[in-house]
């Protein structure tokens, strides 16, 4: 009989392996094409894995609440073809056919089973697909893509390639773990999944990215003024609460535009300066855990596009609801201390992004103003904002004028 490998797919940057929440199928079960296999959970978001083939289930290789690593094979589907009384899993057997199953290559591209399939009948090579430039997550070849491709080579027209460039491996000082010592009445916590994963997704932000961190006081009294005015109209018209958020989120943005090295990522001695301006917006959710949805092309937005994507989407993590284009692509990230009345703090920067900015609790403090009968003292609202930056290609200066920007756009906020 021919068979079909389902593996635990990647399902966002730095994932490297998935929690089984859910069957939505057993051994036996006729399944379509896009019909739904089994929901996983990650670090960053809940997902229904979809069924890339036709056929029936044949093996269920996992228990729900099993944590899988990418690429690992999770069910096997028996599909359509002649039975020659031996398994096999791939319906091309010769040395040029392309697996039927995710893969990552030399280079760490991955393709879905989709993809590799549809590659696989149009007779297109491993090293023809890897030249084909893909629109999706991370430069990914989605079904379009290839589509598109096929149709392309029929006719004759010849598709741009992309060079990949084999990313290098971060050099990592071998360090030995410290000792931990416990004793009977202390009590031990196993970390859970998405836990783990943030783990050791922040000590590789640490060895990859030498970090920095700049802060800068900020007067948001104008800021603070102008949402007074409009709560009450927003809330009413809006049907949402006016946050300081969409005004964050906008100033950054246009320190974005004014300094498109800030929005970039780095691979190996490549600077790749981002087209779009997508921000992700940390969440901390009801487990103490945090996810990073994204708002897609935020400079694009208004105020109020901002506020309604924004609650959105916070509103969607906390029900475990993000859809996976909800947190991917992202290209900065900003993190709300002052929601916990911190002042201050030095985030950590969420790879492959550059820099990450911290935003503090807005509160009342004398200040010193300069008026055209000499300096008062004045009661204003101050905010601390923190940056924390990839010194290999944002240095102090650019770090610095950068966030000057953004502080600057928020105390003449009045001018909008």
């Amino acid at each position: 009989m021919t068979t079909f490998d389902i593996k635990m797919p990647k399902l966002g940057e730095s994932i490297t392996e998935g929690t089984i929440v859910a069957w939505s199928v057993k051994v036996g079960d006729a399944v379509k094409e896009d019909d739904i296999l089994f929901e996983v959970t990650t670090a960053k978001v809940n997902a229904e894995i979809p069924s890339p083939v036709e056929g029936t289930v044949l093996k269920i290789l996992f228990s729900e609440g099993d944590t899988v690593s990418v690429g690992t094979v999770v069910m096997v589907m028996q599909i359509e073809g002649e039975s020659t009384g031996e398994q096999d899993t791939s319906s091309d057997t010769s040395s040029a056919a392309i697996e039927t199953a995710p893969v990552e290559t030399k280079e760490e591209k991955w393709y879905s089973p989709v993809v590799l399939r549809l590659a696989n009948e149009a007779n297109i090579p491993m090293d023809e697909l890897d030249k084909i430039q893909g629109s999706g997550y991370l430069g990914r070849l989605s079904k379009k893509d290839i589509q598109r491709y096929i149709t392309q080579k029929k006719d004759g027209v010849t598709a741009p390639a992309v060079t990949v460039a084999k990313k290098p491996e971060p050099v990592v000082e071998d360090r030995v773990q410290p000792q931990v010592v416990s004793s009977n009445e202390d009590q031990i916590v196993e970390m859970d999944a998405v836990r783990r994963i943030i783990a050791d997704h922040m000590v590789l932000s640490k060895k990859t990215s030498p970090h920095v961190t700049t802060f800068v006081e900020v007067d948001v009294t104008k800021l603070v003024e102008w949402r007074k005015r409009n709560k009450d109209s927003f809330l009413k018209h809006e049907g949402i609460s006016l946050t300081y958020m969409p005004a964050i989120v906008e100033a950054a943005t246009k320190a974005l535009i004014a300094y498109p090295q800030v929005n970039a990522s780095v691979e190996g001695y490549r600077m790749i300066l981002k087209k779009h301006i997508n921000i992700g917006i940390a969440v901390a959710l009801d487990d103490g855990n945090l996810v990073v949805p994204v708002v897609h092309d935020a400079d694009k937005l208004s105020i109020s596009g901002l506020a309604h994507t924004m609650d959105s989407l916070a509103a969607n993590a906390r029900a475990n609801k993000l859809k996976i284009d909800d947190i991917q692509g992202g290209t900065f990230t900003i993190t709300n201390f002052g929601t916990f009345k911190n002042i201050a703090g030095t985030p950590i920067i969420n790879q492959p992004q550059v820099a990450i900015l911290g935003i503090g609790y807005i509160v009342k403090k004398p200040a010193v103003l300069e008026t055209a009968d000499g300096d008062v003292i004045a009661i204003r609202h101050k905010m601390i904002l923190s940056l924390s930056y990839d010194h290999r290609i944002v240095n102090g200066a650019l770090g610095g004028k950068f966030l000057l920007h953004i502080a600057e756009y928020l105390e003449n906020w009045d001018s909008k």
